[in-house]
Protein backbone atom coordinates (compact mmCIF):
# COMPACT_ATOMS: atom_id res chain seq x y z
CA UNK A 1 0.00 0.00 0.00
CA UNK A 2 1.08 3.48 -0.89
CA UNK A 3 2.39 5.60 2.02
CA UNK A 4 0.76 8.46 2.85
CA UNK A 5 3.17 9.88 5.36
CA UNK A 6 5.15 13.32 5.05
CA UNK A 7 8.50 11.45 6.54
CA UNK A 8 8.57 9.14 3.08
CA UNK A 9 8.66 11.82 1.31
CA UNK A 10 12.48 13.54 0.26
CA UNK A 11 13.95 15.76 2.33
CA UNK A 12 13.35 19.03 0.44
CA UNK A 13 10.14 18.19 0.15
CA UNK A 14 9.23 17.42 3.58
CA UNK A 15 9.11 21.10 5.07
CA UNK A 16 7.19 22.06 1.74
CA UNK A 17 4.74 19.66 2.05
CA UNK A 18 4.14 20.89 5.94
CA UNK A 19 3.87 24.64 4.65
CA UNK A 20 1.60 23.41 1.91
CA UNK A 21 -1.12 21.69 4.55
CA UNK A 22 -0.52 25.05 6.90
CA UNK A 23 -1.36 27.34 4.19
CA UNK A 24 -4.07 25.68 2.63
CA UNK A 25 -5.84 25.37 6.04
CA UNK A 26 -5.07 29.15 6.97
CA UNK A 27 -7.23 29.79 3.70
CA UNK A 28 -9.96 27.19 4.62
CA UNK A 29 -9.45 24.20 2.60
CA UNK A 30 -8.73 21.11 4.83
CA UNK A 31 -6.45 18.84 2.74
CA UNK A 32 -5.69 15.19 2.93
CA UNK A 33 -2.69 13.92 1.30
CA UNK A 34 -3.61 10.30 -0.10
CA UNK A 35 0.21 8.96 -1.80
CA UNK A 36 3.77 10.17 -1.15
CA UNK A 37 6.13 7.26 -1.52
CA UNK A 38 4.54 4.37 -3.72
CA UNK A 39 6.45 1.11 -4.53
CA UNK A 40 7.99 -0.06 -8.34
CA UNK A 41 4.79 -3.07 -7.77
CA UNK A 42 2.48 -0.34 -7.04
CA UNK A 43 3.46 2.04 -9.73
CA UNK A 44 3.37 -1.18 -12.03
CA UNK A 45 -0.71 -1.41 -10.66
CA UNK A 46 -1.27 1.95 -11.56
CA UNK A 47 0.34 1.64 -14.76
CA UNK A 48 -1.56 -1.12 -16.05
CA UNK A 49 -4.54 0.52 -15.26
CA UNK A 50 -6.47 1.08 -18.37
CA UNK A 51 -4.08 -0.73 -20.40
CA UNK A 52 -4.98 -4.07 -19.88
CA UNK A 53 -6.70 -3.88 -16.45
CA UNK A 54 -9.80 -2.27 -16.35
CA UNK A 55 -10.20 1.44 -14.97
CA UNK A 56 -8.95 4.58 -17.05
CA UNK A 57 -5.24 5.67 -17.83
CA UNK A 58 -4.47 7.42 -14.62
CA UNK A 59 -0.60 7.78 -14.77
CA UNK A 60 1.94 7.66 -17.66
CA UNK A 61 5.12 7.03 -15.52
CA UNK A 62 6.26 3.10 -15.68
CA UNK A 63 7.54 1.87 -12.44
CA UNK A 64 10.81 3.49 -11.61
CA UNK A 65 9.83 7.25 -13.47
CA UNK A 66 7.37 8.29 -10.97
CA UNK A 67 8.64 10.94 -8.83
CA UNK A 68 6.59 8.50 -5.79
CA UNK A 69 9.05 6.21 -6.43
CA UNK A 70 11.96 7.87 -5.54
CA UNK A 71 14.43 6.65 -2.51
CA UNK A 72 17.62 7.95 -1.02
CA UNK A 73 19.99 5.05 0.09
CA UNK A 74 17.29 2.66 -0.42
CA UNK A 75 14.47 4.46 2.09
CA UNK A 76 11.56 6.09 0.47
CA UNK A 77 12.61 9.50 -0.31
CA UNK A 78 9.29 10.79 -2.62
CA UNK A 79 9.58 13.95 -4.60
CA UNK A 80 5.56 14.15 -4.73
CA UNK A 81 3.11 13.66 -3.16
CA UNK A 82 -0.99 12.99 -4.02
CA UNK A 83 -3.52 14.93 -1.63
CA UNK A 84 -7.44 16.28 -2.35
CA UNK A 85 -9.28 18.96 -0.76
CA UNK A 86 -12.37 17.73 2.33
CA UNK A 87 -15.50 19.00 2.24
CA UNK A 88 -17.17 18.06 5.83
CA UNK A 89 -14.35 15.62 6.33
CA UNK A 90 -14.53 13.08 3.27
CA UNK A 91 -12.56 13.85 0.23
CA UNK A 92 -13.93 16.11 -2.51
CA UNK A 93 -13.06 14.66 -5.69
CA UNK A 94 -15.37 17.12 -7.12
CA UNK A 95 -16.99 19.54 -5.29
CA UNK A 96 -20.99 18.61 -5.52
CA UNK A 97 -21.54 22.70 -4.66
CA UNK A 98 -20.18 23.72 -8.34
CA UNK A 99 -22.48 23.73 -11.29
CA UNK A 100 -19.91 22.07 -13.43
CA UNK A 101 -17.66 18.64 -13.71
CA UNK A 102 -14.40 21.14 -14.26
CA UNK A 103 -12.92 20.22 -10.76
CA UNK A 104 -10.19 23.83 -11.92
CA UNK A 105 -13.39 26.07 -10.83
CA UNK A 106 -13.45 24.21 -7.63
CA UNK A 107 -12.30 26.52 -4.15
CA UNK A 108 -10.21 23.53 -2.90
CA UNK A 109 -8.32 22.81 -6.21
CA UNK A 110 -8.19 25.99 -6.73
CA UNK A 111 -6.40 27.06 -3.71
CA UNK A 112 -4.20 24.33 -3.30
CA UNK A 113 -2.61 25.43 -6.84
CA UNK A 114 -2.15 28.80 -5.43
CA UNK A 115 -0.82 27.48 -2.51
CA UNK A 116 1.82 25.49 -4.29
CA UNK A 117 2.93 27.97 -7.03
CA UNK A 118 3.35 30.02 -3.68
CA UNK A 119 5.65 27.53 -2.78
CA UNK A 120 7.44 26.73 -5.58
CA UNK A 121 6.17 23.23 -6.68
CA UNK A 122 4.74 22.18 -9.60
CA UNK A 123 1.25 21.21 -9.58
CA UNK A 124 -0.17 19.01 -12.35
CA UNK A 125 -3.44 20.15 -11.88
CA UNK A 126 -2.09 23.86 -13.51
CA UNK A 127 -3.65 24.87 -16.91
CA UNK A 128 -1.74 23.59 -19.50
CA UNK A 129 -0.04 20.57 -17.64
CA UNK A 130 0.18 17.73 -20.40
CA UNK A 131 -1.46 15.24 -18.20
CA UNK A 132 -3.90 16.67 -15.95
CA UNK A 133 -3.75 15.21 -12.86
CA UNK A 134 -5.06 17.51 -10.04
CA UNK A 135 -3.95 15.39 -7.05
CA UNK A 136 -0.23 15.52 -7.94
CA UNK A 137 2.07 17.83 -6.64
CA UNK A 138 6.00 17.67 -6.78
CA UNK A 139 9.37 19.52 -6.27
CA UNK A 140 10.51 21.38 -9.19
CA UNK A 141 13.51 20.10 -11.24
Amino acid sequence: MSSRRIEDLHPDLQPLARLFLERCTARQVDVLIVCTYRSNDEQASLYAQGRGTPGAIVTNAKPGQSKHNFTIGGRPAARAFDAVPLLHGKPAWEDPRDKDTDWRNDFGWRVMGEVAAELGLVWYGAPGSRFPEAPHFQLAE
